[in-house]
């Protein structure tokens, strides 16, 4: 079947969102096959994500011999890209959530080929991101001093700190996230059981998909399950970044202490997660031939989702300067002025041609249906969302109140390798997540697909069915 020249299937009515004709057999067998038979393509992608994993065990090795020194942390820039990292992460986790729970609230059907690898994506970028606010407290060994333990002394922790909100924020945001993709995955993990060849996968495929049987009870509770964790997840599409901005905007430093940073930056985490999200699929895709289940009809709708983010973000760069001016303090005006003309306007500069100007070409419709063009601009976008967390941290620290203190924030190699390690720990994990997972919801697709209609075939009036 042509892609999308109809959105209609001619038989039944409904919106085709599997390509070729299908069968429910043929879309198992295809979902199936990364983890029955691994490609040489996916070896040679884990074996490069375990060699830059190793780069972060080396770098977090020196960094607890040595200490934060080893960072280019100074006197005034005492945030440096521990933070940057650890923002950015969460951002890039937020995609999924959206993609699985608030889109299946609004019953987006076009969701389900694209939501299990999405959720993935979520909770390993949240793995990636608790380890730098971890590792850049300097004592990792204390981190207990976080939990909400028995305080009637006042002595710990301190919740008035937006960085021990950060701990409820993100540690509740995983656990839902991991919740919520474990539920989705148990009908699946059944079906890789019945189709495992090897006891070891048979008892261990078994043992996650809790006795599973497809049973209608067990539809039942699945369907209920899955709707209350739908509902909880929501709200923390925008309580959890919402809560990591507050880390800037309760504090009285020029550039961060603007009431925008909220909406902002959870508009930012889902422009970053959805590039992040293209970024994985469009290889993904091409290497396992997911062309049918992935089709460009997903591709186009996460670009058009890119485009609006994108220029929500643009209204909130210009707003930021807006608000400085009209407010006439001189702080505030110069920490902007700062930002776009100062020492570091080569990275204001590289994010706003990243952020603003790059998603603008979705505007074409030709660009959104290319799998090349998405892949690079999702690469563009990846970059500047990076550059923003940059942008708001070191130019609002590095020029404080006293001229005496002004220094410039230079990263040394182990900042770099840590970055450089956090996405080998992603990739790895995600790796590992194709290998031994279903990385499509077979029962979701199945259940969209036009031979799931039970009047399929069927000519007569009133049944057909979008």
């Amino acid at each position: 079947m042509a892609a999308f020249k109809d959105e209609l299937d001619p038989i039944s009515g409904r919106k085709v969102l599997v390509e070729n004709n299908l069968t429910f057999a043929q879309v198992t067998d295809a979902v199936a096959a990364p983890i029955e038979a691994p490609s040489a393509r996916w070896w040679a992608f884990f074996l490069v994500s375990v060699s830059m994993l190793g780069v972060l065990v080396v770098s977090l090795g020196w960094l607890f011999w040595e200490g934060v020194g080893i960072w280019g942390l100074n006197n005034p820039v005492a945030w440096g890209w521990a933070i940057v990292n650890f923002v950015f992460w969460v951002g890039i986790g937020h995609a999924g959530t959206l993609i699985s729970a608030v889109l299946f609230l609004f019953r987006q059907k076009w969701r389900t080929s694209i939501n299990r690898a999405s959720e993935a994506m979520t909770i390993f970028a949240v793995i990636c991101a608790l380890l730098f606010p971890t590792v850049h407290a300097g004592r990792p060994w204390v981190l207990y001093w976080t939990l909400p333990l028995p305080n009637q002394m006042g002595m710990w922790p301190n919740f008035r700190s937006p960085l021990l909100w950060d701990v409820f924020a993100v540690s509740t945001y995983f656990t839902v996230s991991l919740l919520f993709w474990y539920v989705g995955l148990i009908p699946d993990l059944a079906t890789m059981r019945d189709r495992a060849k090897s006891t070891v996968r048979r008892v261990a495929y078994g043992a996650f998909a809790l006795g599973w049987r497809g049973s209608t009870r067990h539809w039942l509770h699945y369907e209920k399950a899955y709707l209350i964790l739908a509902g909880i997840a929501t709200p923390l599409v925008l309580s959890v970044h919402t809560i990591v901005s507050f880390d800037f905007a309760v504090s009285q430093l020029p550039g961060w202490h603007t009431t925008i940073f909220p909406p902002y930056f959870v508009a930012g985490a889902i422009f970053s997660g959805f590039g992040m999200v293209l970024t994985l699929l469009v290889p993904l895709r091409k290497w396992f031939r997911l062309e049918a289940l992935i089709t460009i009809k997903h591709l186009e709708n996460m670009a058009k989702i890119i485009l609006v983010t994108g220029m929500m973000v643009g209204y909130a760069y210009g707003m930021e300067f807006f608000i400085a001016w009209y407010s006439g303090n001189p702080y505030e005006q110069y920490a902007f002025a700062n930002r776009a003309f100062g020492d570091y306007w080569w990275a204001y500069w590289t994010m706003v041609s990243c952020n603003v100007i790059s998603p603008q070409l979705f505007w074409f419709k030709a660009v959104r249906r290319s799998p090349l063009a998405l892949f690079i601009i999702s690469i563009f976008v990846n970059i500047g969302m990076w550059f923003e967390r940059f942008v708001i941290t070191v130019t609002s620290l590095h020029h404080d109140f006293l001229p005496s203190s002004w220094d410039y924030y230079s990263p040394t190699i182990w900042d770099v390798s840590t970055l450089i390690g956090s996405f080998g720990l992603f990739f790895t994990l995600f790796c590992l997540f194709v290998r031994f997972l279903p990385v499509i919801a077979l029962a979701e697709v199945k259940s969209v697909m036009p031979i799931a209609d039970p009047h399929y075939g069927d000519h007569g009036d009133g049944h057909h069915h979008e």
